[in-house]
């Protein structure tokens, strides 16, 4: 019974994120503001950032046993992008539904987005239950260290401390 309260619930985020996806190439407005759009393709590059460097940074450094997904990690990784933020593939989640809102500007679109973002911020909390739950009291201390999801307190934080060095 478990895995179904694991499925659906990933099932569903796939479905709105995929839809949300898909229905921007048909909702596109042309005649939206040119500023926001710009801004959404920033926001959209730095999702693919977030989304991207996790993976190389568990594969490297997480302790993953040969031959398993990154997700498979034995070790908690405080360094490189989860420096800067604890939940950064998360975070990738929630910039790509922001910057499909920003670049498309459209209200089917704008409500997606929303629901994605909502729906990988769950998410994030769900995995903080787990990264206590797996690593105790040093995921709790690390919760302390490094932000949530807002990366420019984390790179803010990450400057000072070496410049403290």
């Amino acid at each position: 019974m478990k895995d179904w309260k694991i499925i659906i619930p990933h099932a569903l985020v796939a479905v709105v994120v995929v839809s949300q996806i898909i229905l921007s190439f048909f909702l596109y407005n042309p005649a939206g503001y040119w500023a926001v759009r710009n801004l959404g393709w920033v926001v959209l590059w730095t999702s693919a950032i977030f989304g991207w460097l996790p993976i190389y940074t568990f594969k490297r450094r997480g302790g993953v046993p040969r031959g398993k997904s990154f997700v498979h990690t034995t070790t908690l990784v405080d360094s490189g992008i989860y420096s800067i933020c604890r939940h950064p593939q998360f975070l990738a989640g929630i910039l790509l539904g922001l910057a499909l809102i920003l670049i498309v500007q459209h209200w089917i679109i704008t409500a997606l987005g929303l629901a994605v973002m909502a729906m990988f911020y769950i998410g994030i909390l769900e995995a903080e239950g787990s990264g206590i739950e797996k690593f105790g009291n040093d995921y709790r201390h690390y919760m302390k260290r490094v932000p949530r999801t807002n990366f420019l307190v984390g790179l803010i934080r990450l400057l000072i401390k070496r410049r403290g060095s």
